[in-house]
């Protein structure tokens, strides 16, 4: 019991030592990772769209 005791005061300590980033960051941030999936999905979409034309025309 002595083990975990020590290990979470450890953790305690530790978390005290992390730099949070601000809320202004954290919005920054989810709008960049927002507008990078919505590029990469329209890109995906694009080549589904090109590869089963593709696959139409040499099937027939």
């Amino acid at each position: 019991m002595q083990n975990v005791k020590t290990f979470l005061e450890s953790v305690k300590v530790e978390l005290g030592k992390v730099t949070w980033p601000t809320r202004k960051e954290t919005m920054a941030t989810t709008g960049v990772v927002v507008v990078i999936i919505f590029l990469i999905s329209i890109y995906l979409g694009a080549c589904d769209i090109v590869l089963a034309k593709l696959m139409r025309l040499i099937l027939g």
